[in-house]
């Protein structure tokens, strides 16, 4: 056995004894061998940042490549189940879809809203060519025991579902330390859970089909984690992780998954977040008031189905930056963020 003593060394304050060994390490030594370490991992991140361009510009490559060949991008007709449909991005999405010529099923809790989305695009005169009158259906994402029940019930209006918009979510304000664990539950439920729930009812009759897409709606706090949204990045980072591992295992059941990382839309997502305590939040962010138009976000977003997209960043340039500062320069990332917490702290 070997333990470690701190006056120099850490020793078991428990035992002692000829079977105890104690290894002694001093101090500078333990200083010098962190400072080596330190720049070996700087070292390192410079290597490795020309391979992580050259990667980038790859990958932009084959972007732009998919994007110019040839196929089917059409979305007429195309049965389209969008949930959290009653407003902000959702409803933006029901609109462009709509336009698109989808055969609609829209889906959220607030079946009111819901109607007054139907009612607004049959009267908006978008669609030119045949109209299909959207359908609704009232949809918790929390209730999971009830979730195959409603699955059955939308795969009874048409027969299939071709492309599932997995857009509804709620978001969260709050520290870690004054977040209930029920908080963390409910924000995963939604955000993870439920959305994962009504994926694997809906994805066995595309893989029958041997057709279909799955969109993700995710977050840039999927890749860019930062403070006071602690629950809300746990649940879009579990997201990421799941449609990853999803896309590779149903791709030969020609199931496609795209996954969209948005930054900041300007709606009511932070009005309607939750709290640490379960409440709600009630402010309107100053990044989320000056966010992008949702409208415009949602047609980038039906560009990347129609291209049928694996991932898309929308957002800025400087937040596509911040991200890959965070994967080759993580302590300079830590240290930014801690000073926004900081700084958080006293305008709280």
């Amino acid at each position: 056995m070997c333990f470690l003593s701190f006056s120099g060394s850490l020793e078991s304050p428990s035992k002692t004894g000829p079977d105890v060994q104690i290894l002694k390490l001093p101090f500078k030594g333990n200083f010098l061998l962190n400072c080596a370490k330190t720049w070996s991992n700087w070292i390192a991140c410079l290597l490795f940042l020309p391979l992580t361009v050259l990667g980038r510009l790859i990958e932009a490559f084959f972007s732009l490549k998919q994007r110019f060949s040839k196929h089917d991008s059409s979305l007429e007709g195309k049965v389209v189940l969008i949930t959290g449909a009653s407003s902000g991005l959702g409803e933006a999405l029901a609109k462009c879809l709509y336009t698109e010529g989808c055969k609609l099923i829209i889906a959220s809790r607030r079946y009111t809203e819901l109607d007054r989305v139907k009612e607004q695009l049959l009267g908006s005169g978008l669609r030119k060519g045949t109209v299909y009158p959207p359908v609704i259906i009232e949809l918790d994402l929390q209730d999971l025991n009830n979730l195959p029940d409603k699955v059955r019930t939308i795969l009874g209006i048409y027969g299939y579902v071709d492309v599932l918009v997995n857009n509804a979510g709620v978001s969260y304000r709050g520290e870690v330390t004054e977040t209930t664990l029920d908080v963390d539950a409910k924000v995963m439920n939604i955000n993870y859970f439920g959305t994962v729930a009504l994926t694997k009812a809906l994805l066995p009759s595309m893989i029958i089909r041997q057709s279909g897409h799955i969109v993700m709606i995710g977050s840039l706090q999927a890749k860019l984690a930062i403070p006071f949204r602690s629950a809300y990045a746990a649940s879009k980072h579990a997201l990421q992780a799941f449609s990853d591992s999803m896309r590779a295992e149903i791709k030969h059941h020609n199931v496609d998954v795209t996954m969209i990382n948005p930054g900041y839309i300007r709606t009511s997502l932070s009005v309607n977040a939750l709290t640490g305590r379960g409440d709600r939040y009630g402010q309107m962010d100053e990044t989320t008031e000056s966010g992008a138009d949702p409208l415009q976000a949602a047609y980038a977003i039906v560009v990347a189905m129609k291209e049928k997209t694996q991932e898309l960043m929308l957002c800025s340039l400087f937040y596509r930056f911040a991200v890959l500062v965070r994967a080759i320069l993580p302590n300079i990332y830590f240290k930014i963020m801690a000073r926004r917490a900081a700084k958080g702290k006293k305008s709280r």
